[in-house]
């Protein structure tokens, strides 16, 4: 599983840091964490493709969190998308999604749908599921919680082999939990495997001050990416706007027992994102900011 960072900047766009836009790839399709404008200048430049995008999820309906959906849609169609898009967010994203359908003129050959969510939705997918949670804004918000589902406990070679069962074929069989027959009598996986280990833990905040909802979200989560708009010394402005700072998602992550953080909707006032990363680091080392276009390997130690 790999995060790819398409946009880390703050409301507006800078030189060096786009809006936010995260591609999470669990496998040959892509989960695309909200689209700010010039998301699709950022998909076509990163390992990213956008054909392979199955679902977006919109944190809330500010301009630097959707504005790239009209032009992500129609270079899709124009690039000869035929699959299904579906799009995901807080009350009010169907409505948005139609609205945006029908801007400009071109005739597009895949089917685009829309869908609001509440607190404590889930949408379903290919070995996981996306769950939405309230965040703190000044507008109705969602951050996401992606959980793999769990995975098979480790398979034992040295048992399998002692219980008379052949390397090869009959290995993969047990691992995808199936029953193997040997000369002597059928081997069952529980047999040559270990406890299940638990999936892949991947929180998005989208923007949100800090609340109750996102702590219990988070509770052990292997990747958290956070908002982390300003350094505690602008912590009432944050708070005004409905934001965090680089203080409150780093006490968050070692408070929630996270695996690694990384911040993200960087305002511009930052050239240099440093001062960010220092307050950070200092209450959770395990923080790293990304810069856009970055890529990294998603693992789980569980």
């Amino acid at each position: 599983m790999d995060l790819t960072f398409l946009g880390t900047g703050g409301s507006v766009p800078t030189t060096k840091r786009n809006t936010v836009s995260i591609a999470l790839r669990p496998g040959p399709e892509v989960l695309l964490f909200d689209c700010g404008e010039g998301t699709q200048r950022q998909l076509m430049a990163s390992s990213v493709s956008f054909m392979r995008i199955s679902q977006i999820f919109i944190s809330h309906h500010h301009g630097d969190h959707f504005l790239g959906l009209p032009g992500l849609i129609q270079s899709m169609n124009f690039y000869g998308r035929l699959v299904p898009l579906e799009i995901f967010g807080p009350e009010g994203t169907a409505d948005l999604v139609n609205k945006m359908l029908g801007l400009g003129v071109f005739d597009r050959q895949y089917e685009v749908t829309g869908h609001d969510l509440r607190p404590g939705d889930k949408v379903g997918g290919d070995g996981h599921h996306v769950e939405a949670f309230r965040a703190a804004h000044t507008v109705p918000s969602l951050g996401y919680i992606y959980q793999e589902h769990d995975r098979p406990g480790r398979f034992d070679r040295e048992k399998a082999l002692a219980l008379g069962v052949k390397e090869g074929p009959d290995f993969s069989r047990l691992v995808n939990g199936e029953t193997v027959r040997t000369e002597a009598a059928a081997v069952t996986p529980d047999m040559v495997l270990g406890p299940s280990r638990k999936g892949m833990r991947f929180v998005y905040s989208g923007d949100t001050a800090p609340c109750p909802e996102i702590f219990e979200a988070c509770q052990g989560a292997d990747v958290l990416v956070h908002e982390a708009t300003v350094t505690s010394d602008l912590e009432l402005k944050a708070r005004e706007f409905g934001h965090s700072t680089a203080k409150d998602a780093a006490t968050l992550a070692r408070n929630a027992g996270v695996g690694t953080l990384y911040l993200v909707h960087i305002s511009g006032r930052y050239e240099d994102a440093g001062p960010l990363l220092t307050e950070a680091i200092g209450i959770f080392p395990r923080t790293i900011i990304p810069n856009d276009l970055d890529s990294f390997i998603l693992r789980s130690d569980k």
